[in-house]
């Protein structure tokens, strides 16, 4: 299972999406989470899953990529599923049940919109470099400079924690592949036991993590970092026609979303 979490990952590509401003990507990211969380009928669901369909289609990432980081939270899905059913009020499916129909639509509705937000939402990393993200994420929030916040320092750090976060699950995976050898059980045995048995692997992966932390600050240090005082980009941001586009797309996006909100679709 741990393989299958995608988050931070970064597909090398060149196709629109990764050709798109990274500050147009985190607005549109934005606008697509305002318009999922504003569907409120079938019509407007089918509408967020073929724009969702349409953006994986023009970035060139695989269903099975996509929806691979779905596994580690499918029990949130399960459960949020279950509690809809069961605790909906509306006309039971069955005289004298507690599951409605109501409850039913209301469980696939809640189901989907996490799908969908997790499948979205991932397809920002998935077509965005770490260091774009950063300067994209940087000059969005610039403004609150102005303010003493330290923006370029927060923007790192996001942007450190997306990128090692692959790298820990692989540190993870082989410490519990090594444990195993040694006759480790991860898998069997009450709640109380296997949470016991991960110890074991909590340990060592702290030690790294340490060590790794400890090795990136002194190569940062070497390389003279001191914030982003005075820095320069070797990339500079700079707009084009289809990121005009794009958030021209986007605007449309979330109007349709509205006006199908209105009408009860």
């Amino acid at each position: 299972m741990l393989r299958d979490i995608t988050l931070g990952q970064y597909f090398p590509g060149d196709t629109l999406a990764h050709r798109l401003d990274p500050r147009t990507k985190l607005i549109l990211v934005i606008v697509y989470i305002v318009g999922l969380f504003n569907a409120v009928g079938w019509y407007s669901y089918g509408f967020v899953i073929l724009i969702t369909g349409a953006c994986m289609a023009v970035s060139k990432i695989k269903p099975a990529s996509a929806f691979k980081g779905l596994k580690p939270v499918i029990f949130i899905i399960v459960l949020t599923a279950l509690l809809n059913i069961f605790y909906t009020d509306g006309t039971p499916i069955i005289e004298g049940w507690i599951i409605t129909w109501e409850g039913i639509a209301k469980a696939v509705m809640m189901s989907v919109r996490i799908i969908l937000l997790i499948v979205g939402t991932f397809l920002l990393t998935y077509t965005t470099s770490p260091i774009a993200l950063t300067d994209g994420l940087e000059s969005l929030l610039s403004p609150l400079k102005k303010l003493k916040v330290p923006v370029h320092d927060m923007s790192m750090m996001m942007s450190m924690a997306l990128r090692f976060i692959p790298t820990l699950i692989e540190e993870t995976d082989k410490i519990m592949s090594a444990q195993k050898a040694r006759g480790a059980d991860f898998e069997t045995g009450s709640l109380m036991s296997r949470a016991k048995a991960l110890l074991p692997i909590l340990v060592p992966l702290f030690v790294s993590s340490f060590r790794r932390a400890d090795e990136l600050a002194v190569a940062m240090e070497s390389r003279c970092y001191h914030g982003g005082e005075g820095r320069t980009r070797m990339k500079q941001l700079k707009m084009q026609g289809c990121d005009l586009a794009a958030m021209l797309l986007g605007a449309a996006f979330l109007a349709a979303i509205f006006i199908m909100k209105k009408y009860g679709f």
